[in-house]
């Protein structure tokens, strides 16, 4: 079947687009429509909740970081089989950087290009009457985006409810749902966004809640019968955004490592990649019928204590990179490095296999995107080719060792950041997360 598609977007960050974008997923799968869910930008907090409300992985569409053909093959990918595929933005529907139009990183960008509705998430605590004006202006700002309707959310009482829909019908604007005050809808938060979706204990319950909610408080008729039909290409033909990096792919996947895109894991195995998931919290190795090992981004610095404890796992990885490549992303090359110090200011071994140090006692954003120009041939692709994606850590390097770096950087605005990451013998890493290569 072909999916038709519509996006969850807001004016700001905090409005609450995910809550209602899972509300929407968990509902209307509830009355049975095949759902499908993706996410707008660099995000692998909020697509692990979309899985679990719609039981299918969330796939990354970003129009920065993205060739404009992968990111047609990836919207088709995320819309097969699908009766509605749900596209939540991130930050404020027009939020992103400067760049040619249309690949701006923008959710913006995304509802242009494929004819998505945009349903807009409005935060109407501290006003009424005015979060039609807000409306407005976001219906009127760009011809090629189409705002459909609101959800008002935060929504103090019913004469609150009244004001500002009231108002909003006055503009022409449809209000497609209300969502009360509730303390209980909110998802808790750490450092780089939401707990994370797999230490939730009791999320299928959350996930009833939510869908209880949309079926109370949204119209969810109305909001199905607004999805535009066919919002992407059917050809998903595209090669994969960045090469598998072996046939046999030892992923470690735990609490401490579990920043990997769906859409890159699922384009190496449409190239024939296997991938081995083990877990070094489990004090697991790189199994050794493997022929490459990822070290994705996640946690390590919650977890440093008990990584520098797993002697088989650091013994077993070091076995592996005498004869086989090691790449590390953000927490993964944070682990590879002599030391991690955590928030107690305690420092904790690490692989060693690379000479660098972190450090998240004194915590310092790094944030937005990258475009990395590879200075060696590594798992990540051959020297000289480029990529596209971004840093989101609070953790620095303390001592950058002696290694060679691994790429050069920019930011979006093509500024150059100068050398970053590093690379011995089999070994590589950064806090670079790569989303797709430039010739991809």
């Amino acid at each position: 079947m072909t999916a038709r598609g519509l996006m969850i977007a807001a004016p700001r960050s905090g409005s609450g687009k995910t809550t209602v974008a899972l509300a929407l997923i968990a509902g209307l799968r509830r009355r049975g429509v095949e759902m499908r869910a993706a996410k707008a930008g660099p995000d692998y907090i909020d697509p692990a909740f979309h899985a679990a409300a719609s039981g299918h992985d969330s796939l990354t569409l970003d129009s920065w970081a993205m060739p404009p053909a992968l990111l047609d093959a990836t919207l088709g990918r995320a819309a097969k089989d699908a009766e509605l595929l749900v596209v939540e933005a991130s930050m404020g529907l027009f939020d992103g950087v400067e760049g040619s139009p249309g690949r701006r990183g923008r959710g913006a960008d995304l509802a242009a290009r494929f004819g998505l509705p945009v349903v807009l998430v409005l935060d109407v605590s501290g006003q009424s009457q005015s979060v039609a004006a807000v409306a407005h202006g976001f219906a009127t700002f760009d011809p090629a985006v189409r705002v459909a309707g609101v959800i008002l959310n935060r929504v103090g009482s019913p004469r609150h409810h009244a004001g500002a829909a009231s108002a909003l019908r006055d503009a022409g604007i449809a209000v497609l749902g209300s969502i009360p005050r509730d303390a209980a809808l909110a998802l808790p938060e750490r450092h780089l966004g939401l707990v994370q979706a797999r230490e939730h204990g009791t999320l299928p319950a959350f996930l009833d809640t939510l869908a209880a909610m949309a079926e109370r408080d949204l119209d969810l008729g109305a909001i199905l019968g607004l999805a535009a039909p066919s919002p992407g290409p059917a050809d998903t033909a595209a090669g994969p955004a960045i090469p598998p990096p072996g046939q046999r792919i030892a992923v470690a996947d735990d609490a401490a490592f579990s920043f990997l895109y769906p859409h890159l894991t699922h384009a190496w195995r449409h190239a024939g990649a296997e991938l081995i998931r083990f877990s070094p919290l489990a004090d697991q190795a790189p199994p050794d019928d493997c022929d490459c090992c990822w070290l994705p981004g996640g946690y390590p610095e919650l977890h440093a204590g008990a990584l520098s404890a797993a002697t088989g796992f650091r013994n077993g990885l070091a076995r592996f990179a005498t004869t086989r490549p090691v790449h590390g992303e953000c927490g993964g090359y944070m682990v590879l490095g002599q030391a991690l110090t955590d928030a107690a200011g305690i420092a904790h071994p690490m692989a060693g296999l690379l000479g660098h140090v972190t450090s998240y006692a004194q915590r310092r954003m790094h944030l937005g995107y990258r475009e990395a120009t590879l200075l060696a041939d590594t798992p990540l692709g051959a020297r000289g080719r480029v990529l596209r994606g971004h840093e989101f850590h609070y953790a620095s390097v303390t001592d950058p060792g002696d290694d060679d770096a691994l790429a050069d950087l920019a930011d979006a605005n093509g500024t150059a950041l100068g050398p970053a990451g590093g690379r011995r013998g089999h070994v590589s890493g950064s806090f670079f997360h790569a989303i797709a290569l430039q010739d991809a």
